[in-house]
Parts: structure tokens; sequence; C-alpha cells
């Protein structure tokens, strides 16, 4: 670490807090999207992991099976999910030069959270 003070290092993570934040807010404008059944579920969701709708086949309905809805359902909202912390993940990793696929699961660092 040698001819880095302690100073230059918090500046750059200042930087990088601050560009997180700016990526973070992008990410809710970004929209990612999830079905299930060919389409018979749709769900729309940002980079910030929240559901924006969910559309249902009309004839989907019709069916009257209310088990198949729901797993349908549960299966849009987790790929849409899937997709929106993908797209997370790739954003904030530009930012971060991948040092966050690095730590440990469970690990929280406070201010990144999405």
């Amino acid at each position: 670490m040698k001819g880095m003070g302690i100073t230059n290092i918090l500046k750059q993570a200042q930087h990088v807090q601050e560009e997180m934040k700016r990526v973070k807010q992008e990410l809710g404008g970004m929209k990612v999207t999830g079905s299930a059944g060919g389409g018979m579920v749709t769900v729309t969701a940002n980079g910030k992991q929240q559901i924006l709708d969910v559309k249902i086949d009309a004839e989907t309905i019709k069916m009257e099976d209310k088990e198949m809805l729901e797993d349908l359902i549960v299966a849009g909202v987790n790929q849409a999910l899937e997709r929106s912390q993908e797209l997370a993940n790739e954003h904030l990793s530009k930012v971060t030069g991948g040092m966050l696929s690095n730590l440990p699961e469970g690990i929280k660092i406070p201010g990144l959270n999405l």
C-alpha cells in the first residue's frame, strides 16, 4: 500500500459509494420481464427487484385451474426477479470492479443494499 495514503483510499471509497448510489437510481428505471407457461403469465420487474406489473392471459384465467395459475405466477415472478438481480449485479460490478462477487455469501456491507 506504499504511496497510497489513507486519504486516497477514503476518496476512492467515497467515489465508489456515490457511483453505486447513481447506479441504484438508474436500476429503478430499468425493466426486465419473466414469463411462464409460454407467455400465459408475464411479470415485469425493475432493477431494484420490485415487481411492477403482472399480466395474465385471458384464456389462462378461463381455465379455472387455480393451482396452475398460482404456479405460473410464482414461476414468472421468480424469473423476473432472477433477471433483475442479474441486471443489478452486472451494473454494480462495473462500479466495484467485481469486488462484490468475491465476498462470502451472506456478507452485508452498509450502504450497498438495493
